[in-house]
Formats: structure tokens, C-alpha cells, sequence
């Protein structure tokens, strides 16, 4: 009796590699996809799910499926790549390094000029300037800093 190529096992393996690449192609464009990768990690699970239902299939009829040796093998490269993976988007990515330009807390801000809402150009020395005839003191700007992924 010929032994059965054990489609599982290739299968899942094959979903495994296409988590990273459809991270990197795809949701790494999202912000919703990019932050937390839960898709990519749905992506991860269904690959190893079916990795695990041919490993189940290769070991309990052998004399039917091939796959042992191979699922074990590739089970095990398939869980180096999802460690490498986490350790590069849980860790890596959020190690950002200290900007040595941005303002600190408490210290003053630098005089600029940006266009408002409407193209209208606003001073920040103007904002904080008393009133029209000095009355109502100086008003106060809050100013946030946002450092994200450009």
C-alpha cells in the first residue's frame, strides 16, 4: 500500500511563511492592523492549526500519511519564524530610540508661525500676547507633540 503526500502539513506550512509577507505587503498600511498585527496572528494561528491536524494525521496513520519527520520539521521552522516575527514587531519596533530634539516638559517652546484651519498664518508669540490694550493677560496654548510612523 503507497503512502499519501500529507497535504496538511505543506499547507499549513506554506499559511505559516504567508503571515509575515501579507503583514509587510498589506496590513503594515493600516494603523489598525499595524499596532496590534491581529490579523497577521489570525493568519499565524490558521497555519498552525493545520500544521498540527496533519502532525495528528502523520502520527496516528502512519501506514496511510507521510509527513512525520517533515511536519515535525517544518512545525518547528514554522514556530522560529512566528518567534522571530513577535520579537521583531512586540520588541524590536518599540524600542524607539530618545529624540534628542524635542521639547521637555515645562520648557518653552520655540517661536513658530503655521497656518490655521484656514491657510491663515498664526504666530505663537501672538497667541501668547496680552489682550488688545494689555486687558485679559496672556492666554495659554497647549501644544501636543505626536511622534508616530512617517
Amino acid at each position: 500500500m503507497t503512502r499519501r503526500w500529507n497535504v496538511l502539513v505543506w499547507l499549513g506550512f506554506l499559511v505559516v511563511l504567508s503571515a509575515p509577507v501579507t503583514y509587510l505587503m498589506i496590513f503594515i498600511r493600516f494603523p489598525a492592523t499595524r499596532d496590534v498585527p491581529w490579523a497577521t496572528l489570525l493568519i499565524f494561528g490558521a497555519g498552525f492549526s493545520l500544521l498540527a491536524r496533519g502532525l495528528v494525521r502523520a502520527y496516528r496513520q502512519p501506514q496511510f500519511y507521510r509527513g512525520r519527520i517533515a511536519g515535525t520539521v517544518l512545525m518547528g521552522l514554522g514556530l522560529a519564524v512566528f518567534a522571530f516575527f513577535s520579537y521583531s514587531i512586540f520588541y524590536v519596533a518599540r524600542q524607539l530610540p530618545a529624540s534628542q530634539g524635542a521639547p521637555r516638559v515645562g520648557q518653552t517652546a520655540p517661536d513658530f508661525t503655521l497656518p490655521d484651519k484656514d491657510g491663515n498664518p498664526v504666530t505663537l508669540s501672538k497667541l501668547l500676547a496680552p489682550g488688545p490694550g494689555g486687558a485679559g493677560g496672556a492666554r495659554g496654548v497647549l501644544l501636543i507633540f505626536y511622534r508616530g510612523y512617517w
